[in-house]
């Protein structure tokens, strides 16, 4: 019962009638009418005003009479200037309220005949799903789901990176850091046991990288001296650094700045680290300085009294002349045997194979298990390690149709500066791929195997610029589905502590966030004591529900592109806009209706609605329209915040009308049919978000 087209056609006879003009009835405008107006619908009647040459007062009235006269659903009207707002009648409203029990999955959008390919998650198998992880799940969860209410014919995939450097650094570190362990013998997650061998490798190559520097710098002094000098005096990064200029008030501007190294830095106190940032004129001090006679000698005197201590000296070649990348592909031992073992993977060489299938295979049953108490599924995975070599055949020819261009080194690019994203290399001198040569032969492999209209890709904002050149590359070479391709962009996730960092160990894993929001959702139900009636086991499953149901509503309600700060404890509030809190008013509902003792699926001789009624039937009726934004959009965050917005107005009625003990019979089967109403949208809608509803709490 959709009273848009209604109202549409009712406008449409009208002017034909009234004006004698004939024009396309859905593009008549009609919204809902503003809050602070009288009305339900609201027709914008200024495109008639330059045909008709009368002013829109007038045209509203006539409209509004003809209306009121011809449409039975229009009970009443109002003109405001060029706005004409329109009453619908109370039996309307119950009729459609009963026509949403009655519909088995309202809301939802019939067959579009149009396949929609969603790709998330897409994790590397060097470490376990982390908060990170959860928001990009989610996303494409709950989007997939919505855009199949709205009608599409969904397919759910993943690509997982289950090669490259990363993963042989998990592998080197098991290989020399095991001593055969396994994650059975040691009873640790698969997926989190490879990742723990990750985190090895980086603190055994800072260890090397820290030694190594303070080694080489003691040895060579003469030579670190020179690349310091010529780093400071000669960097552009060096001298934007120093230039911002230090804020420490404590410093004398006057004093020489080697003064401020010799007594500041060379002490090793972690307080005085920032003072290095120098002013213009510090810097111009200290490079002149590098040039007096006894330079060197100072230099060398004070580095091997006091080595990694001299903080400032260490800083710069740690973070700029000796920085990580640098060092692992030039010096590291360890860094020289990852490469190594990439190669001899790349050669398939059987040992590595073996290893590198066993280690994954323990990412796999991992990942396996945290998608399954997250609730998600595939309906294909897609591995790097089949995929990375495709879509050279595609450069190839794109270079004979003038697509592409090849350098004189053999390297191959594509122009994009009519696109103002520059030149982009798509294939190295040496032939082998870049990211972006093995998302063209993927893209074109999806396509084969699924023929997808559009493909929806969730990945974080960091890489804006590579789908960016990857779409405008896909025009270029003219694929059918080149104009349906999307990035679905979010930001980052923090915690109230800060950034996470992977190497370091200080991510939040998938699975350790989700037992803490189940743990918090277990202090609150404890502490409320609602629930201590049913079993033991019922209660965990409730438990669990309201800890996932904070955990991936908290995440989903955000808009996709703006970042995130997670907190578990606010995530449980059962007072906020929270998921428990939807959940909360749905329980509600459930306990009225088994208190109920009937199914009502009829209302008699309540025809004056109140206003909060109406406005909650306004809410229902929005919800086919919401899915339909939400998946236009590709916002899941639509869904979530009017399940919010349905929830809080079903709160607020629930403390002003009384619904069980009603002012009369008619009223009780109305509002028990409205709640019934509500609880089903709040049901289907949590749904689509992968939100279970427990029928107490």
């Amino acid at each position: 019962m959709d009273i848009i087209p209604i109202l549409q056609q009712g406008v449409y006879e009208a002017v034909k009638n009234l004006y004698n003009l004939d024009f396309d009835a859905e593009k008549i405008v009609i919204n809902a009418t503003r809050s602070e107006f009288e009305g339900d619908y609201t027709v914008v009647v200024f495109p008639f005003v330059a045909i008709t040459k009368k002013k829109p007062e007038q045209i509203g009235a006539e409209i509004g009479d003809y209306l009121l006269s011809n449409i039975a659903q229009v009970t009443g009207f109002n003109v405001i200037k060029g706005f004409l707002n329109l009453v619908i009648g109370d039996q309307f409203l119950v009729d459609f309220l009963r026509n949403i029990i009655e519909q088995p999955h309202y809301g939802k959008h019939p067959a579009k005949n149009e396949k929609v390919m969603v790709e998330f998650s897409s994790p590397n198998t060097n470490k376990p799903l982390h908060l990170g992880h959860i928001r990009n799940i989610l996303l494409g969860w709950s989007c997939a789901q919505i855009l199949e209410a709205a009608g599409y014919d969904v397919v759910k995939v993943q690509i997982i990176n289950d090669r490259g450097i990363a993963i042989c650094k998990s592998m080197l570190a098991w290989q020399k850091f095991s001593k055969g362990a396994t994650p059975s013998s040691t009873n640790i997650k698969s997926d989190h046991f490879v990742g723990d061998y990750y985190v090895l490798f980086e603190k055994k190559f800072q260890t090397e990288r820290k030694n190594w520097i303070k080694n080489w710098m003691k040895t060579q002094p003469t030579d670190a001296f020179d690349l310091f000098k010529n780093y400071l005096q000669n960097d552009k990064k060096a001298f934007e650094t120093w230039e911002k200029g230090f804020t420490d008030k404590k410093v004398s501007a006057s004093e020489p700045f080697m003064n401020h190294v010799l007594k500041l830095y060379y002490t090793g106190k972690e307080k005085d680290f920032a003072i290095w940032r120098a002013s213009k004129e510090a810097y111009q001090t200290f490079c002149g300085w590098l040039n007096e006679a006894d330079a060197v000698e100072i230099f060398v005197k004070k580095w091997q009294q006091l080595g990694t201590k001299n903080r400032f000296v260490y800083y710069v070649f740690e973070k700029y002349i000796f920085e990580k990348n640098k060092y692992f592909n030039q010096h590291s031992k360890l860094g020289k045997q990852a490469r190594a073992m990439l190669l001899d993977w790349e050669n398939e060489q059987p040992n590595i194979r073996a290893l590198w299938q066993q280690m994954n295979q323990w990412v796999y049953d991992g990942f396996e298990s945290t998608y399954q108490n997250l609730g998600v599924s595939f309906d294909k995975l897609y591995y790097e390690s089949d995929t990375y070599l495709l879509g050279k055949e595609t450069i190839e020819k794109g270079l004979t149709e003038g697509v592409f261009y090849k350098k004189e080194d053999g390297s191959v690019w594509i122009d994009l500066t009519e696109a103002k994203l520059d030149n982009k290399i798509v294939l190295r001198s040496d032939g082998t791929s870049v990211y972006i040569t093995q998302d063209i032969g993927t893209a074109q492999l999806r396509y084969n195997d699924f023929k997808t209209n559009r493909m929806v890709y969730v990945v974080a904002d960091e890489q804006n610029y590579h789908f960016q050149v990857l779409f405008e590359t896909m025009k270029r070479l003219g694929e059918p589905y080149a104009k349906g391709l999307y990035h679905l962009s979010y930001g980052m996730v923090d915690l109230p502590t800060g950034k996470m960092k992977s190497r370091e160990g200080t991510v939040v894993d998938a699975d350790d966030l989700m037992a803490e929001v189940i743990s918090e959702a277990r202090k609150n139900a404890e502490e409320r004591g609602e629930i201590s009636e049913v079993s033991a086991e019922e209660r965990e499953a409730i438990i669990r529900k309201i800890g996932l149901a904070a955990l991936k509503f908290f995440i989903i309600k955000v808009q996709p592109k703006k970042r995130m700060i997670f907190d578990p404890k606010e995530s449980v509030d059962m007072q906020g806009q929270t998921g428990p809190y939807v959940q909360n008013a749905y329980v509600r509902i459930q306990s009225i209706l088994r208190k109920a003792g009937t199914s009502v699926t009829t209302t008699s001789g309540y025809n004056q609605l109140e206003a909060a009624e109406k406005e909650m039937i306004g809410k229902l009726y929005a919800y086919p329209s919401i899915i339909a934004s939400a998946a236009q959009n590709y916002d899941p965050s639509e869904v979530a915040n009017y399940c919010y917005d349905l929830a809080k107005s079903f709160h607020k009625f629930y403390h002003d009308f009384s619904i069980l003990r009603a002012e009369s019979d008619g009223a009780r089967q109305f509002r028990l049919l409205l709640s019934n109403a509500v609880g089903k949208v709040l049901k289907s809608g949590m749904e689509l978000l992968g939100i279970e509803m427990p029928e107490r709490m």
